[in-house]
């Protein structure tokens, strides 16, 4: 099998499906699976002919800096001769809470470099998330910065720490100053070689539903990453790339820093939080042309108006979305707009992408759907009693664990494998496939509202709900009710200067009838100025169903 490598071709999907090779995608790798393979070589080795461009950072302050892969690799080896000088050993898992800078990025190469798992911790944690976290990894060191230091200061059984500064005096008695102590290290540091069974990332469900559980991601995620990269992205040599994503969660971890980086193309970290201004300067400042991203920001950038998007009409080539269904309105308004396709993509920390309307692959697309499976795994859509549910019929979208072999989820850490059924992987998210093999997305099982007989999937009726121009974000969930089981309630967040009413309420409950269905409008409408959300974006619909209320 020839993989799309980004050639700007659309290979056919159906044989791609087809004729997908698990060793003809190992075999682009330079180390061997089975005999000894290096992430760093993989990331840096690999691509140092002709010293190309590796990254480019935006500051906090608005600098501009490059990195060669002559750097990260010079950098990685550094820091994994400071891992060897502290005793850390092959295996061994390392934690990371950092902002976006060329530091994470020399920590995760060089634990990787190092054959150490690398374990992100999202610098929006507070105490409780990260000692949940590194208990559960047992994790030897913990590498941080100033602005993050204090979140260690009460977690109890807290790891050695490292500290990223500028001046020693920041440090507390004991701590490990990683450039200085780099600085003395030397740039030569030979990568150990591990099996692709062996921990590379020790990553964290984002616990939408429910407590995080740990999930171990072995390096033979590796060519799932690279698949999505050319099939799901379409990233090709003269791109230049940029996934806003934070790599403290696994959609910036796998395809900020390590997906590109793979395909020996330069990626794109900015330090400063996601604004709508911020995101336009840097898109413009660098040329953008291929970027991702997630619903909610793209909401924050239809709402922002249409003049700057304007300005920057036919320069974005693709744009991908993760995280959350991406709703129609979305993509129109991309269209017309900016004339940038854009595509939702379904993935979780425990597979990677899996169902992607495809950049790089050739086949139709329906607005709100979130695919095909990506070649590499097969998928079903599975009724309650396990069977394969009917074409259009909503079911659990469930994973073939022995027909998808880009597959590398084997269960959570330190709780078997409870996710997996009679070979399958279970998602818990409900979806609907069409006679194609589309697939829909509906909802969480648990997110699922069953009114009157019906089930109504919370997507649509927030879809609906998002085209009214008072709306700039909504998340619906179902509200017990002794005569229909449930009924739908939306909570809503309004367009700057909007104020919520009874009229409005009203005229929304109309709007969603005329627009989706008499059975599925909100018979509930309470506005809200903040959606809870999990750090990394996504709607924690759990707790608008146990509270009732949502931040104010």
């Amino acid at each position: 099998m020839a993989l799309h490598l980004g050639t700007g071709s659309s290979p056919d999907y159906s044989k791609a499906l087809d004729s997908f090779d698990l060793d003809a995608a190992r075999s682009l790798f330079s180390g061997s699976f089975s005999d000894g393979i290096n992430a760093c070589v993989e990331c840096c080795d690999a691509h140092l002919q002709g010293d190309p461009q590796a990254l480019d950072w935006i500051a906090l302050d608005g600098h501009h800096e490059t990195r060669s892969f002559t750097e990260l690799r010079d950098e990685a080896a550094r820091f994994a001769n400071l891992l060897k000088e502290q005793g850390i050993q092959p295996g061994d898992i390392v934690a990371g809470l950092l902002p976006r800078t060329p530091d994470l990025v020399a920590v995760v190469l060089g634990a990787l470099r190092a054959g150490v798992a690398y374990q992100p911790l999202f610098t929006a944690f507070g105490p409780k998330a990260i000692r949940d976290r590194l208990t559960m990894s047992g994790a030897k060191l913990v590498v941080t910065d100033v602005a993050n230091r204090d979140k260690l200061d009460n977690v109890q059984g807290c790891p050695p720490v490292a500290m990223i500064v500028d001046s020693p005096q920041a440090l507390v008695s004991g701590e490990i100053d990683v450039r200085r102590t780099m600085a003395a290290q030397s740039a030569e540091f030979a990568p150990v070689l591990r099996s692709g069974d062996d921990l590379m990332f020790m990553m964290a469900t984002s616990g939408t539903t429910g407590p995080a559980k740990g999930v171990p991601v072995p390096l033979n995620a590796l060519p799932a990453f690279r698949s999505y990269m050319t099939e799901g992205i379409d990233l090709r040599p003269e791109d230049v790339f940029w996934n806003i994503a934070d790599p403290g969660w696994a959609y910036g971890l796998y395809y900020a820093v390590i997906g590109p980086l793979l395909l020996g193309h330069s990626t794109t970290l900015v330090e400063g939080p996601f604004t709508v201004d911020s995101t336009y300067d840097v898109i413009s400042r660098l040329r953008v042309t291929n970027f991702a991203g997630a619903p909610t920001a793209f909401r924050l950038i239809i709402a922002s108006g249409t003049e700057r998007a304007a300005q920057l009409r036919d320069q974005i080539r693709c744009i991908s979305s993760a995280g959350e269904p991406l709703n129609p309105e979305v993509i129109r308004w991309f269209e017309t707009e900016l004339n940038a396709p854009i595509k939702d993509h379904y993935g979780q920390t425990e597979t990677g992408m899996l169902v992607n309307n495809h950049h790089g692959l050739d086949h139709p697309v329906r607005p709100g759907s979130a695919g095909y499976a990506m070649p590499g795994y097969r998928v079903e859509v599975l009724a309650e009693d396990g069977s394969v549910a009917n074409v259009n019929e909503p079911g659990q979208l469930a994973v073939n664990i022995d027909e998808s072999p880009l597959l590398f989820f084997g269960g959570y850490l330190n709780k078997g494998s409870k996710s997996i059924e009679n070979g399958y992987y279970l998602t818990g998210d409900t979806v609907e496939r069409d006679e194609h093999g589309c697939i829909t997305f509906v909802g969480r099982n648990d997110d699922v509202i069953t009114s009157s007989g019906y089930r109504i999937g919370p997507f649509d009726v927030e879809s609906a709900l998002i085209e009214h121009p008072a709306v700039t974000e909504a998340a619906v969930v179902g509200v017990p009710d002794k005569e229909r089981t449930e009924i739908v309630k939306a909570v809503i967040v309004l367009a700057e200067g909007g104020e919520g009413s009874d009229e409005l309420a009203a005229e929304l409950k109309d709007y969603v009838k005329q627009r989706l269905s008499a059975h599925a409008y909100p018979r509930l409408v309470e506005f809200v100025t903040e959606l809870p959300k999990t750090p990394s974006g996504k709607i924690q619909r759990f707790l608008l169903r146990q509270h009732g209320v949502c931040v104010k």
